[in-house]
């Protein structure tokens, strides 16, 4: 039977995040004509928002009625045909999502798999697209950018800087679903060719758009022919109709304004780069909390700790799926449970979105409580202590710059 409790349950998985109740507030209205002038204006604002959260004056954003899958889906189709070598690392579900994607569409995948844990070496990208067929070479590199299984995030401008230094033309490729307008990332600088996402984590939407950002070789591609049979997933009609503030099929309307309310909020009240210290600073209390529980993080390296997601090995003979049921049942708290390799074996901390320090000491003491049911040896307040002091320590430091700015 299902307990109804009292309070606002406290939503702590890797996504969907929490909705702000502005965000709500603004896809709380009527529908709109979407071939109207005023939705043409928003959808416009949109665009605009979003190249500054992709870091791009040149790419070209655009929107689907879909999941992050869809938009996989909508980013491959176009510029690669049947056929076609890519290059893909796979380093928890969801790099193995987009081999699993590439193979459904009949490309020649050549899958590196990673353990669990582990970032994609740099150098192992040079070596592989030095020594690739000149005759049939690569025609993409395809990563992804914060794996969300694993919390391990990934340095994709040491990747281009091994593309470039293996003197290789291959599109990159890049899933951002689980970091998008929550760690910086730059399209421009760094020359990513497509940026996929979705709307239910960082963008702090419910789930239902699929987001991309196209850069202009990319599209270049896929106007001279190139690409796979499409229809729904094409770019041209898309690409025709947005520049108009339309688009060629009904779109996701209440979305679009719940969007617009969103980027508000990341790029022009709190501002970019806030928005990435804030989500750093509450990635460092959580892993100080890990530490002090003597809890092994999945993410090997420190140097690719993840600012949205950190996952957590349980100690050996506990069930990470038993402790996440009794914390949702239990206490109200939503964990994200351990997947792929990792089912059983970890639970994953999601700290990404509306969040701030407050909601983060409420997981980790949550999380606290479960350990104490289930008889899981973590000293009780040793997690809270740790990241509270964290916390403490960033707040100083960011007085001192303060001051000295203002001196």
């Amino acid at each position: 039977m299902w307990i109804v409790m009292s309070g606002r349950p406290l939503l702590q998985i890797p996504g969907p995040t929490n909705i702000p109740e502005r965000i709500l507030r603004a896809m709380d209205r009527s529908i709109i004509d979407h071939r109207s002038p005023e939705f043409a204006e928003l959808t416009l604002a949109v665009r605009a928002g979003l190249r500054a959260v992709f870091g791009t004056t040149e790419g070209v954003p655009m929107l689907y009625p879909a999941s992050g899958t869809g938009a996989t889906e909508a980013a491959l189709v176009n510029v690669l045909a049947p056929g076609d070598r890519v290059l893909v690392y796979s380093y928890g579900v969801f790099g193995a999502g987009l081999a699993n994607v590439a193979r459904k569409f009949n490309f020649d995948v050549d899958e590196i798999t990673l353990e669990y844990g582990d970032a994609v070496p740099a150098e192992d990208v040079e070596r592989r697209l030095k020594a690739d067929s000149p005759t049939r070479p690569y025609r993409a590199v395809l990563i992804v950018h914060n794996e969300t299984s694993t919390g391990v995030c990934v340095d994709v401008a040491a990747i281009r800087r091994a593309m470039d230094a293996a003197s290789h033309d291959a599109l990159l490729v890049v899933d951002t679903v689980s970091s998008l307008g929550s760690m910086d990332f730059e399209m421009d600088d760094w020359r990513v060719d497509i940026v996929i996402c979705g709307s239910q984590k960082g963008l702090m939407l419910p789930p239902g758009l699929g987001v991309l950002c196209i850069s202009q070789r990319a599209l270049a591609i896929a106007q001279n022919g190139g690409g796979s049979p499409r229809h729904f997933w094409d770019w041209a009609p898309i690409l025709r109709e947005n520049r108009i503030g339309l688009f060629p099929y009904t779109p996701a309307t209440l979305m679009l304004f719940g969007l617009r309310e969103s980027l508000k909020m990341l790029v022009d009240e709190e501002g970019l780069p806030g928005v990435y210290a804030r989500h750093a600073r509450l990635g460092s209390a959580v892993r100080a909390a890990v530490r002090a529980w003597g809890l092994p993080i999945v993410c090997k390296d420190a140097r690719y700790y993840s600012n949205s997601i950190t996952a957590v090995r349980m100690p050996e003979g506990v069930d990470s799926n038993e402790l996440v049921k009794h914390a949702r049942e239990q206490y109200n708290l939503s964990l994200g449970g351990g997947i792929g390799q990792l089912n059983g074996i970890a639970i994953r901390l999601g700290h990404l979105g509306s969040l701030n320090e407050l909601e983060v000491l409420g997981m980790i003491g949550g999380t606290e409580l479960a350990f104490a049911d289930l008889g899981i040896d973590v000293p009780v307040g040793s997690g809270l202590v740790a990241a509270q002091r964290s916390f403490l320590s960033r707040a100083t430091e960011s007085s001192k710059v303060l001051a000295a700015a203002t001196a």
